[in-house]
């Protein structure tokens, strides 16, 4: 069991545009979710395609900040494709993050296939990767981007109706 594919689809309530722009904002991940990372710099930009180093939290506190170079192509208005290597753990990934419309919102289709190389890691992966570390991340990220983002659309589509009109 080397490899272990997680996958995760969400609604967000908000238009695709303001979605993307969130979360193609590499360098403001650490302020927009602190949960997940700690630090993050542009090492490498190419057009669409950028080299991140970043140093990020794994599954919160139960292992330590871990440090992942990621080759990440942006799909504008549409999500990212990353290759990432994480050195700390001994892995490597291919991470999918789609954007599609939908009619109340966004669809995320997310798509993670984690290929570990570390002997003792493979042994506790399924339970910590393929469950808490999803649900984990869940929490961290796609919650934390329906707060920001789906009561600022609410706010917007409540129509601005003066009192006597």
């Amino acid at each position: 069991m080397r490899e272990i594919h997680l996958t995760g689809s969400w609604l967000i309530r908000a238009p695709r545009e303001e979605v993307y722009a969130l979360v193609s904002d590499f360098e403001a991940m650490p302020f927009n979710f602190p949960k997940v990372a700690l630090s993050l710099r542009i090492m490498e930009r190419e057009g669409n395609h950028l080299k991140i180093h970043a140093k990020a939290k794994s599954f919160g506190s139960i292992f330590p900040e871990i440090s992942v170079v990621m080759m990440t192509d942006l799909l504008p208005s549409r999500g990212f494709i990353s290759d990432n290597v994480n050195d700390t753990l001994g892995t490597y990934g291919h991470e999918e993050f789609r954007l599609q419309d939908a009619p109340e919102g966004t669809l995320i289709d997310y798509s993670y296939r984690v290929t570990i190389q570390r002997a003792w890691l493979r042994v506790l992966a399924r339970p910590l990767m393929s469950w808490m570390g999803l649900r984990f991340w869940e929490r961290a990220f796609i919650d934390v981007l329906k707060a920001k983002l789906e009561s600022s659309s609410t706010a917007r589509s409540v129509p601005d109706v003066s009192p006597g009109e």
